[in-house]
């Protein structure tokens, strides 16, 4: 089965179109640009399927990162993957995005016993999850600031964007480890999940986490046309 995974969950966009049955990568396009989201993230899909020589038609399911994010981003990749599961009749699965920050840690070897995954969640926060030493999320995904999590987290190492943004918190913050989001490790995540039968979240359900940064305001008054 070919399986078209992507995230816009962290600063990057990025995509990837993984062969379940050989494990093997066909492509993979990472860009980091926070702020582009819903521009970059078609035309990646697009250049990742023209690379891997597979048309949409071919594809056997979609996988998308769910979060934890912050609403904007996290949003272009559910939509789009709602849209193309929807127009191609094929099944669209969640991953945690910190999950498939983990496995591209364990992936690169940049880990190798317990540790944490953080990414930035904005506000002098960050988004966090443990991990054991056989890759399994064991607590999380949590946000919170960093000065408050770091006693319960010392010892251990940690990867992501967010762990390299606070040393203070995270002094065992890996520098070689993946900071954003990589689709080929979500993939291979996925592809893995499914193989043996472990239940993936509902991509229905982000995991945003906290509430939006626009609300309406509390003392809002509607007025009525005269």
């Amino acid at each position: 089965m070919l399986l078209l995974a992507f995230d816009t969950a962290t600063p990057a966009v990025t995509a990837a179109v993984l062969d379940t049955g050989t494990g093997r990568v066909l492509a993979s396009a990472d860009q980091i640009d926070a702020r582009r989201h819903g521009e970059l993230l078609l035309p990646t899909i697009d250049a990742v399927l023209r690379e891997a020589g597979v048309a949409k038609e071919a594809l056997g399911a979609i996988a998308v990162g769910v979060g934890p994010g912050p609403y904007t981003g996290l949003r272009v990749g559910l939509a789009t993957a709602a849209a193309l599961g929807h127009a191609l009749g094929i099944p669209v699965h969640g991953v945690c995005t910190l999950d498939g920050l983990a496995r591209a840690a364990r992936d690169a070897g940049a880990v190798s016993g317990p540790f944490v995954v953080a990414t930035d969640a904005r506000r002098k926060e960050v988004y966090w999850a443990r991990y054991d030493a056989d890759g399994v999320r064991v607590e999380g995904p949590a946000v919170d600031r960093p000065a408050e999590i770091a006693e319960r987290l010392a010892g251990l190492p940690s990867v992501g964007a967010g762990a390299l943004l606070y040393p203070d918190a995270f002094p065992g913050a890996v520098a070689q480890g993946p900071a954003d989001q990589s689709a080929a490790a979500l993939a291979a995540f996925a592809a893995d999940a499914l193989a043996s039968g472990v239940a993936l979240p509902s991509p229905s359900t982000p995991l945003y986490l906290r509430r939006p940064d626009a609300e309406v305001p509390k003392n809002y008054k509607t007025v009525l046309p005269s």
